[in-house]
């Protein structure tokens, strides 16, 4: 690989670092990018050498969380636990569903998460402990550490943003609360995804390595950013980042 192409691939690893720890979806820069810089890598090297970039930065997030908010450890603990074999499942059978069998159901998701986002503005702006009742917790921890987590092992692109998401609507987490959960989580998801990547030799270390130094300093901006300027600024991230996804999604289903 050329030194332009590490380059290009250490900036977009920075970058995904400070979007994953703002709100998720990093992997929507990250990921495209070790495809477009290694033409012809397998998909599973691609997406395993991501999670070894992507598990130093979500790591990083979640201690800068941990250590300057509080944590709802009763929810985000067992699926954190729960996440790291759930993802592992996943990693083992990516490849196995194509893409043209989940795009269509993730676009669809996607584009009612939106439109629920940006009809109301009041969501996620503070904390509605009213939810938080041990029916939804066991719900979120399914969601989070279940279907979300097989997701991330077998795609990955979003997991961050889903994962928010599922906190603060399940149980009436904040955004910067429920993102700070969801970092505990995708940490785990990316554990379980890069055991597996990497037992079946998908995973570039050294160039992994690499941009995970480079994720970790963009996590560590964008953490200490959301929790300086708030939720405000969390939700305008997250709308950002669905409607790119919605957008690369859209052009590859259609285009």
């Amino acid at each position: 690989m050329d030194p332009a192409a590490i380059a290009t691939l250490l900036t977009a690893a920075a970058i995904a670092g400070w979007v994953d720890a703002v709100v998720g979806g990093g992997g929507l820069l990250l990921l495209p990018a070790l495809l477009i810089a290694a033409p012809g890598v397998p998909v599973a090297t691609a997406l395993g050498t991501n999670k070894l970039a992507a598990i130093a930065g979500t790591t990083t997030a979640a201690i800068t969380y941990a250590r300057r908010t509080k944590v709802d450890w009763t929810t985000a603990g067992p699926a954190a636990a729960l996440a790291v074999p759930v993802a592992g499942l996943g990693a083992a059978l990516a490849g196995s569903v194509p893409p043209s069998a989940y795009r269509p159901v993730v676009l669809g998701v996607l584009v009612a998460v939106a439109l629920f986002v940006t009809l109301r503005p009041r969501l996620g702006m503070a904390a509605d402990p009213l939810r938080r009742t041990p029916t939804r917790i066991s719900a979120a921890v399914a969601v989070a550490g279940g279907l979300i987590a097989l997701y991330d092992g077998m795609i990955g692109p979003g997991t961050g943003t889903f994962l928010v998401l599922a906190f603060t609507t399940i149980v009436g987490a904040d955004f910067v609360h429920g993102s700070a959960m969801a970092k505990l989580v995708n940490a785990g998801t990316n554990l379980g995804a890069l055991v597996v990547f990497g037992l079946a030799g998908h995973v570039w270390w050294l160039l992994g390595a690499a941009m995970a130094v480079c994720n970790i300093l963009g996590a560590v901006v964008g953490a200490r950013m959301a929790l300086r300027r708030g939720s405000g600024f969390v939700r305008v991230v997250l709308l950002v980042v669905v409607l790119a996804l919605v957008a690369k999604l859209g052009y590859d289903q259609f285009a």
